[in-house]
């Protein structure tokens, strides 16, 4: 095949990639609702977490509790990881993030499952780019032409896997505190907000049931993986 022809076969190929890649959905997941110890427990932490109630937070933690993408371990490693001391620590405002949407159970070979939230990381399709893309976590979320609601809407999405272009973009008002992330959809580039789309390398709370009750093991960037 000659360079020219066979460099048009690759784009095609990629061409068909990505418009499959956006019929690809991740319906939402809860597999621990049914489950009342879950609820209760979910419900008394994302309330500490409102309250910045360390101690209780610090009470929940495995001994070998993850927080970190390069292996920190521990109770102490968290605490210094998530900046546990003080009221701005990021763990008071991605956590409920995290809690709210439901989650799904990873099984190992060795020791209990883990309960992970969000379901996005530990149901992300094997055959997608973890690192390029992201699902919509809302149901008929509006994408839009501009990175503001008062422009028109290019297309709705409900649990859609999408292209991510750019996953931080100022509203065009500076008076609006939106940020946006702009994706790529059939109709072209549009943007929905931040929180509507979920990346599946974000960090993820992830629990295991004992006989004392819920303990995390971990909360580090795509920890349901």
């Amino acid at each position: 095949m000659k360079p020219t022809l066979r460099a048009a076969a690759i784009i095609c190929l990629l061409a068909s990639v990505a418009a499959g890649a956006q019929e690809t959905r991740l319906p939402p997941v809860d597999e621990a609702a049914k489950d009342p110890s879950w609820a209760a427990f979910r419900n008394r932490l994302i309330d500490a977490v409102g309250k910045r109630d360390r101690k209780f937070v610090l009470g929940i933690l495995d001994r070998n509790v993850r927080s970190g993408g390069e292996g920190g371990r521990g109770v102490v490693e968290f605490r210094k990881q998530w900046d546990l001391d003080s009221d701005a620590s990021p763990l008071w405002r991605e956590l409920p993030a995290a809690l709210f949407l439901g989650g799904a159970y990873i099984k190992h070979d060795k020791g209990p499952s883990e309960l992970c939230a969000p379901y996005v990381s530990v149901r992300w399709p094997q055959d997608v780019d973890a690192f390029a893309g992201g699902a919509i976590v809302a149901k008929e979320a509006l994408v839009k032409t501009a990175p503001t609601a008062a422009s028109e809407t290019l297309a709705t999405l409900s649990y859609d896997i999408v292209e991510v272009r750019d996953w931080e973009v100022a509203d065009q008002s500076a008076a609006s505190k939106q940020k946006w992330v702009k994706i790529r959809v059939r109709a072209g580039e549009g943007y929905v907000p931040e929180e509507q789309i979920r990346s599946p390398i974000e960090h993820t709370a992830c629990f295991v049931k004992t006989a004392n009750g819920w303990r995390m093991t971990g909360f580090a960037p795509g920890s349901g993986k």
